[in-house]
């Protein structure tokens, strides 16, 4: 079997059923995240396979985006093979090599197929790496406020979409299940995993973030923000993990649209955000704790759009 690992094409996956929980019974359920349901594989492998669920504001959503998991994954591959050992070899990355479908059995193999990784088992460092390279989003909102992001003092006068100077590292404590990500500081990571590691993963994640930027701004998409996690092997080398540079974990800009003071159209979940922010439930705003408010067959439809055209967009010649 081909391994998804491989240098990934543009799926035609949106034409495939949506998957919003696999259910593989020939490896031990790990866990369930956001998007991706995790299978142990022996003590020193995970399955990864990213479901087609999509979340917003930390909840999920009781309808599928039909093709994102496919999508997500490809991108991440992409990604990966760039700005990993086979590319730029800025990092250490978590991919195995080995097929996704080869662990499963063959009846599970159309769970898996396109949408998974076989990845190392690491341990998961507690801390997500954010840079930002605009100012968006909570940034924006924080700025108004005290001039800073996360502790980064920041030059007066920018506006919303303002590029910044230099992009900045804005980490983010993990949190439990449900709960909203906290932003901390530089100096509160240094707290939670020390000297030596907090400035690694710091250095490392500009330096994927700028080499990103460039890749993307020669097809035309802006990256303004994104976010890393990493993981430590048995040796105890930083390594990075999960999903790299998708639309769920970044915010994409289309270059030719993008203006200073105002939020340019995206090519992630921001489509989806904004129709939440507008919905109603029983006469009040959401409140953006579960149940989520049932997402409409055209948002869904504007959502697989947007992710499909930033991977087409992405892996162009």
């Amino acid at each position: 079997m081909t391994s998804s690992n491989s240098s990934p094409g543009v799926p035609g996956s949106t034409s495939q059923p949506a998957l919003h929980t696999s259910m593989l019974t020939s490896l031990p359920l790990l866990a369930r995240g956001k998007v991706r349901d995790n299978y142990a594989v022996g003590d020193d492998r995970i399955l990864m396979v990213a479901s087609d669920r999509l979340s917003a504001f930390d909840v999920i959503m009781g309808e599928p985006i039909p093709g994102k998991g496919a999508l997500l994954t490809q991108m991440a591959l992409f990604w990966f093979n760039k700005l990993g050992p086979k590319g730029l070899n800025i990092c250490p990355i978590h991919l195995t090599g080995d097929a996704p479908e080869s662990v499963v059995t063959a009846a599970e193999v159309p769970q898996v197929v396109g949408r998974s990784m076989l990845v190392k088992r690491l341990k998961p460092l507690p801390v997500e790496a954010v840079v930002r390279g605009y100012l968006a989003g909570s940034g924006w909102k924080e700025y108004q406020k005290n001039g800073a992001v996360c502790g980064v003092k920041l030059p007066a006068g920018l506006k919303n979409a303002s590029r910044l100077p230099e992009p900045i590292y804005t980490p983010a404590a993990k949190a439990a299940a449900g709960d909203h990500d906290e932003n901390i500081t530089f100096e509160q990571t240094v707290t939670v995993i020390g000297v030596d590691l907090a400035t690694r993963m710091r250095d490392i994640s500009i330096a994927l973030y700028k080499a990103a930027s460039e890749i993307a701004a020669a097809k035309g998409i802006i990256i303004a923000d994104t976010k890393f996690e990493f993981g430590l092997d048995a040796q105890g080398t930083l390594t990075l993990m999960d999903e790299v540079l998708t639309p769920d974990s970044s915010r994409f800009w289309p270059a030719e649209s993008y203006q200073e003071g105002i939020n340019p159209p995206s090519y992630d979940k921001q489509f989806v955000r904004d129709w939440l922010e507008q919905v109603q439930i029983d006469g009040k705003p959401w409140n953006k704790t579960p149940p989520a408010p049932r997402v409409p067959n055209e948002v869904i439809a504007k959502t697989a759009a947007k992710y499909q055209e930033a991977m087409t967009r992405l892996t162009a010649s």
